[in-house]
């Protein structure tokens, strides 16, 4: 006879059951196009943005606090990017990692920011991150002067491309940085005291306080870092749209925080998992992917992806009380 599964087990594989379960649901519903290999890649690329996002989420989440200023960091680093290579007067320079780099940076530094107003200033990371939420879009719009900015082609416009050169490489290069950037966020968490210091600051920021554990400094590098992913998600989302564009990933920190949540991380702090995050990322991508392949009008998507995200956030108040 087969034990029956503990529930901490069912919580581990909560995240992959619902995400073949979403696929399975559209492989029936949706045109046969949907399960075909092309359209698995797709889904793989179109998940790379979401999926980065929601690794810096997941530390920030994991100790306890929230940035709903992701998407704004995403478009600002989308339009900064599209200015930088502006500049640059041909092919095989180094502006495209001048670009890269300063969206990386700006999104750290934009981290800092909420760090500071969280942690130094005492402001509920709700709040703190709602209002720099706005700065940072604010921003983004006055440096575009409110219009997209185009930019010269560069390698940086291929790494969104779902069909690589080379063709060894079988998936978009921002597939494998995503992989790359999960192993080493999985590893800082699970391995390392950095991930052990941001668990007892989401269970219980006072005992880590009263542990030695260095709560200000240690909330900085988290959202510093938090902030420096959706710079890297900023990064892709400029070479899948190939401009800056001020009003890029409007909404997207819900689906980054809903990608997390389902993925088993607590809003309520000390929970949260790498593998489960991505998966999460996954399933939302693959939710919009067969919504639009479905012929589902977009008032209907916009209410599901709701729907999703207010069950996930009760599954989270569900799993705390119990």
């Amino acid at each position: 006879m087969i034990p029956p599964l503990r529930p901490e087990t069912i919580r581990l594989l909560a995240p992959y059951l619902c995400l073949i379960a979403v696929f399975l649901l559209f492989s029936f519903v949706a045109p046969p196009a949907f399960h075909s290999g092309y359209n698995l890649k797709t889904l793989l690329t179109q998940s790379v943005i979401v999926g980065i996002g929601a690794l810096g989420m997941t530390l920030v989440i994991v100790s306890g606090g929230i940035d709903l200023s992701v998407g704004s960091i995403i478009a600002l680093s989308t339009v900064l990017m599209a200015q930088i290579l502006r500049m640059y007067p041909e092919p095989g320079t180094g502006w495209p990692w001048l670009a890269l780099g300063a969206a990386v940076g700006t999104g750290f530094l934009c981290g800092l920011f909420n760090g500071f107003l969280s942690a130094r200033l005492r402001i509920l990371p709700f709040i703190a991150t709602l209002g720099s939420m706005l700065i940072f879009r604010g921003v983004a719009k006055w440096m575009a002067q409110e219009q997209t900015v185009t930019a010269p082609v560069s390698w940086i416009n291929s790494l969104m491309e779902v069909d690589p050169v080379p063709s060894w490489l079988l998936l978009a290069s921002g597939v494998w940085i995503l992989l790359a950037l999960g192993l080493v966020v999985g590893f800082m968490l699970r391995y390392t005291a950095f991930g052990r210091y941001a668990y007892a600051m989401g269970s219980n920021e006072t005992a880590a306080r009263y542990c030695g554990i260095p709560v200000v400094r240690q909330r900085l590098w988290i959202y510093g870092l938090g902030g420096a992913f959706a710079g890297m998600a900023g990064a892709m989302q400029f070479a899948n749209l190939t401009l800056g564009d001020p009003t890029a990933a409007e909404g997207m920190e819900l689906d980054i925080i809903a990608a997390v949540v389902i993925g088993g991380g607590s809003l309520r702090g000390g929970e949260g998992r790498t593998a489960g995050s991505l998966a999460g990322a996954l399933l939302m991508t693959v939710l919009r992917n067969g919504c639009n392949m479905a012929g589902i009008p977009n008032y209907a998507q916009n209410i599901v992806v709701g729907a999703i995200i207010i069950g996930a956030m009760g599954l989270d108040w569900v799993k705390t009380k119990g």
